[in-house]
């Protein structure tokens, strides 16, 4: 499994449309031009263990954004990655109190003294704002909002993105069970496509748009999000024999925030962090290569 995100909400095929006439210091790297792209999306929880869509966690969404051209910051693929989480901010100030906690919670019944001793009661406060933060589920994913909560390049400038869901109604009645989340996303693209506004937030100073704290979330009302794009899940059937196959696929596929553009190069040590982990993690579990296109009549990857 993944080391984090390990449970998948399902996988799916999708668009990236990116609007012209954007802003100067909006246009750089995949945001130089209008145009459209296909894209896989996997929605994930938080953790690296499996456990019930009820439970409080730190729900992701990963898109892999394909027939990206240029100079990319490793390999040559052409794809380009934009992961994100439903907090716009983390817990830690440092990649060392994250690698902290995630070595220190593998084992929930070692995790109180490896904290402690690890960072003082400094990884108390960790611990209890985490678990407050993670607490209440959410009835939907097609009704939340992701944020990079980490900034990566847009050119020659810092920026932070966000998927903000358009027109997306919570369920009538809330399902419940282990695996409801994916469920209602499969059900909401029986019937229609899920969109989503691309939104980027631009650096303003480190007083208050800091790169290294990762703790400190940027005020829109000094930094607001440009729209940029619009990500279409396309409408599927996630439940039929060619959505299982194609989420099968996306499973074995790596989603990497270094997976970029030079233009979009992650910045800060929290991102240098994900680095080394999201490499030995892919090494692992033996991801398979970065897909090039989407088979209409069969939507699975091809490399």
């Amino acid at each position: 499994m993944r080391a984090l995100h390990a449970k998948a909400h399902g996988g799916f095929v999708a668009k990236l449309t990116v609007l012209g006439d954007l802003p100067e210091h909006a246009r750089h790297g995949l945001f130089e031009r209008a145009g459209e792209y296909d894209a896989f999306v996997r929605f994930s929880n938080g953790a690296g263990t499996v456990q019930k869509d009820d439970a409080g966690d730190v729900r992701g969404v990963a898109v892999k954004v394909l027939g990206v051209k240029g100079e990319k910051v490793l390999g040559d693929a052409e794809t380009q990655d934009f992961l994100a989480i439903l907090s716009s901010a983390t817990p830690f100030r440092t990649a060392d109190e994250f690698v902290a906690i995630v070595l220190a919670t593998r084992s929930p019944a070692l995790a109180l003294p490896r904290v402690l001793f690890a960072l003082g009661f400094r990884g108390l406060f960790l611990l209890k704002k985490l678990l407050g933060g993670i607490g209440q589920p959410v009835p939907s994913l097609a009704t939340r909002r992701f944020f990079s909560a980490l900034p990566i390049q847009c050119g020659p400038y810092a920026a932070r993105f966000a998927f903000t869901p358009i027109a997306s109604a919570e369920p009538d009645a809330p399902s419940s069970g282990p695996t409801r989340l994916g469920g209602d996303i499969a059900q909401r693209l029986k019937n229609g496509p899920i969109e989503y506004a691309m939104e980027l937030q631009f650096f303003v100073s480190e007083a208050e748009t800091p790169i290294e704290d990762a703790s400190v979330d940027w005020p829109e009302s000094v930094a607001p999000y440009v729209r940029v794009g619009t990500l279409t899940i396309v409408e599927q059937d996630a439940r039929s024999e060619k959505g299982r196959a194609l989420a099968a696929a996306v499973e074995k596929m790596s989603f990497d925030p270094w997976h970029a553009l030079v233009e979009h190069k992650p910045l800060g040590a929290m991102m240098r962090a994900r680095k080394h982990a999201y490499f030995a993690s892919t090494k692992v579990r033996g991801s398979s290569p970065e897909p090039t296109s989407i088979d209409v009549e069969s939507p699975a990857p091809r490399a």
